[in-house]
This record gives C-alpha cells, sequence and structure tokens, in this order.
C-alpha cells in the first residue's frame, strides 16, 4: 500500500519538471540550495520520503521497491508523466529503482552520494533496533557529523545545528523502517536496465558513499557520467550547492528537446529581468516591441537575462554595480541611466553608486563618471519628487 508523500512544488508547471528525493534523516529543504536555483526554470517538485518530514510513517519494515511505489503515485496523482529524478543517498537507491523498473517515467537520472548497495546488511539493522529503542535523537548528531566536513561544520555551526534538528524531527519508526530497506537494497544487477541519460555525483570526503561506491554506479549504467566533487562530505548538495546545481542544470539541459529549454530560459531569463528592472519597465519594453524588434527582445530576455543574469557566481546587487562600472565606462547614458533608476528603486543605497562612479574616473575617465554622477542626480530627484507626489 502507498503512502501519500508530503511534497512541495515550486516553479512554472509548464517547464521541465524535477523530482527531489532526499537522504535517509532528512526532510524535504534539505534541497533548498537546489529549489531556490532551479524553480527559476524548472517545475521542482521536492518530496518526503514515507516516514520522514510531513510524510506518514506506517509501521515497517519498508523496501527500496515501496518507496518507489509512494513516488509513483505521488507522479500520477500530480499529472506527471515522466520527470527528471534528482536523489541523494537513500534517494538515489529510490531513483535507480524507479529508473530501472519503470524507465518511461524518468527522463534523465542524477544520483549522488549513494550506493547499489549499502552492504553490509548487519549495521543497518542495528541502527533500526538503536533507533526504535533510543529514538533517532540519539544518534542525531553523529549523523550529522558524516554529512559535512569538519572544515564547514565548524566554521558555520548553525548549519550543523539546523541538520541535527532537521534528523531529530524524523520519525522513530520511519526512520528505523528505512534502515531495513537499505539493508535489504541490492540493485546492482539491474544498473544495466537503466537507459536514462545518468549523471553520477561523488563527493572526495564522503565516508558513507565514497567516489568508488559511486564509480560502481557509474560503470554499471551505459554512457554515465561520474564527477567528484572536493571539499565534500554526504550532504554534497549543501556542502557544494553551486556546483551540484550547475552539474544538475547542465545534465538536464543536455537532454531537454531545444524548443523546451529555449522557452524555459526565456521564461526564467523574464523572471530575473522584472525583478531587476521592475515591472513598469519591462511591461513598456514588451509593449513597445513589433515584429521587427521581438528577435531582439528575445534574444536579450534568454541571454543576458536567463543565462548571465541568473549565473550562481555574483548576487544580483553585485551584478547591478559591476553592471553600472562598465556602462560607465563605455559611455552608454540610455541603458546607464536605466540601470541607475531601477537600482534606487529597488532599495540600493546611492552612497554605493557614489563608490562606483568614483572608482571608475580613476580608471576609465573623468568625463564619464562626471555624466555617471549628473544621471544619478536627476534620477534622485525624480525619485524623491514621485515619493512627495504620492503622500
Amino acid at each position: 500500500m502507498t503512502v501519500d508523500l508530503n511534497f512541495e512544488t515550486h516553479g512554472d508547471p509548464a517547464a521541465p519538471p524535477v523530482l527531489l528525493l532526499g537522504s535517509l534523516g532528512s526532510d524535504l529543504h534539505m534541497w533548498d540550495p537546489q529549489i531556490h536555483a532551479l524553480s527559476s526554470r524548472a517545475h521542482v517538485v521536492a518530496v518526503d520520503h514515507r516516514g520522514h518530514g510531513g510524510s506518514p510513517a506506517p509501521a515497517g519494515p519498508y523496501t527500496i521497491a515501496d518507496l518507489g511505489g509512494d513516488v509513483l503515485a505521488l507522479l500520477d496523482k500530480l499529472g506527471l508523466n515522466s520527470v527528471h529524478v534528482v536523489g541523494l543517498s537513500l534517494g538515489g537507491a529510490v531513483g535507480q529503482w524507479l529508473s530501472a523498473n519503470h524507465p518511461q517515467r524518468v527522463q534523465t537520472l542524477t544520483v549522488m552520494c549513494t550506493a547499489a548497495q549499502f552492504a553490509p546488511a548487519q549495521p543497518w539493522l542495528d541502527r533500526a533496533a538503536a533507533v526504535r529503542a533510543d529514538g533517532v535523537a540519539s544518534i542525531a548528531e553523529s549523523i550529522v557529523g558524516r554529512w559535512f566536513t569538519p572544515e564547514l561544520a565548524q566554521r558555520d555551526p548553525q548549519l550543523v545545528a539546523r541538520h541535527v534538528e532537521m534528523v531529530r524531527g524524523t520519525s522513530d519508526e520511519g526512520y528505523a523502517a528505512c534502515c531495513e530497506a537499505l539493508s535489504q537494497w541490492d540493485g546492482r544487477a539491474d544498473l544495466a536496465r537503466i537507459v536514462a541519460p545518468t549523471l553520477v555525483i561523488a563527493a572526495e570526503q564522503d565516508g558513507p558513499t565514497p567516489p568508488s561506491t559511486l564509480q560502481v554506479i557509474a560503470d554499471g549504467i551505459a554512457g554515465a557520467q561520474l564527477h567528484v566533487l572536493s571539499p565534500g562530505a554526504h550532504l554534497a548538495n549543501v556542502e557544494q550547492a553551486g556546483a551540484v546545481t550547475r552539474l544538475i542544470e547542465r545534465h538536464i539541459a543536455a537532454a531537454t528537446p531545444v524548443g523546451v529549454s529555449r522557452r524555459a530560459v526565456h521564461d526564467a531569463g523574464m523572471a530575473v529581468r522584472r525583478s531587476v528592472l521592475g515591472d513598469a519597465h519591462v511591461d513598456r519594453a514588451i509593449a513597445g516591441s513589433t515584429a521587427f524588434t521581438e528577435p531582439f527582445q528575445d534574444f536579450i530576455t534568454r541571454t543576458a537575462w536567463g543565462d548571465i543574469w541568473a549565473r550562481d557566481g555574483l548576487d544580483h546587487p553585485t551584478r547591478r554595480l559591476l553592471t553600472m562600472a562598465i556602462l560607465t565606462a563605455v559611455g552608454n547614458e540610455h541603458e546607464l541611466d536605466m540601470h541607475i533608476r531601477a537600482a534606487l528603486r529597488a532599495g540600493m543605497d546611492p552612497e554605493l553608486l557614489v563608490e562606483v562612479f568614483l572608482h571608475t574616473a580613476v580608471y576609465a575617465g573623468v568625463p564619464n563618471s562626471n555624466r555617471a554622477f549628473a544621471l544619478g542626480k536627476q534620477a534622485l530627484a525624480d525619485l524623491a519628487g514621485a515619493i512627495e507626489g504620492s503622500t
């Protein structure tokens, strides 16, 4: 009998669907770094396994097939015929089972910090017995101690504390029964049946599932690609959030039809464009477009906003400042005026603009920065007038 799983959805339902399946002892918030990054261009479905987070915890033992059946029932409920599956640890085992037994439901597979067999079985059975006797809270700190490298744990104790509470919030029976599922899991013989394009991610400092364990999966699935990240322990998606997200995005994009990918990038770019420039400006630009200018509007939305501005390497405030410095240097007054006004409307401190224009004066010339100060002065005056007129 399947369980009605707890889940969250994020992003555009028309975008490519990405299913996130987590680790033993986690809830769907372990995927927060990926949810935030992927939802601008994908329909993200983050799931709590049975016995985890907000999902019910029927009496065990469970099997990986049981957990996979729960996921299939959820996909049916959501009307998703096929998805891009991303699974870590326990979620990686479920992803393998889905891909081998229901290949038509899996567009691509990404597994990380997992195994095709969690052997030997006895330690898992011992852990299940300990949790039923003393509760999952009794082992929460030791479990999370394996999730992050010592360097990260020392640098960010609050991160560790949040994840300890996550483990403590897991049902005792749910955790123990999932330990029993892992004790019996052996998907090695089924790896050759997986036909979905597969990405395998390992972490160099992951004790429970080291890179050699992930190599077995990569070797067993035709065409699978293995990436080893460092530093990183068992929750590599948190410790190496940016790298993991980029690998997932590239893997999905490589298997996504060009038309779908182009539309998704355009939609993601439009969301970023509106967040940076404001709805009023973007609406005016769209309203003023013609058959002649529409290809350029599509180009800048996808390329400038959907690609460059959407990258993880710099946050939007930094990109704003960098953009204004470059526009000042090249003397592009029209674009500079637009970005100054957008930055001020978004609440940027005018003092930051002063520093940008002073710095640019040294390296790109006083006349250009003089003009930038004039544009900024007028923008501040206009903004103040607009505020005064609305009161």
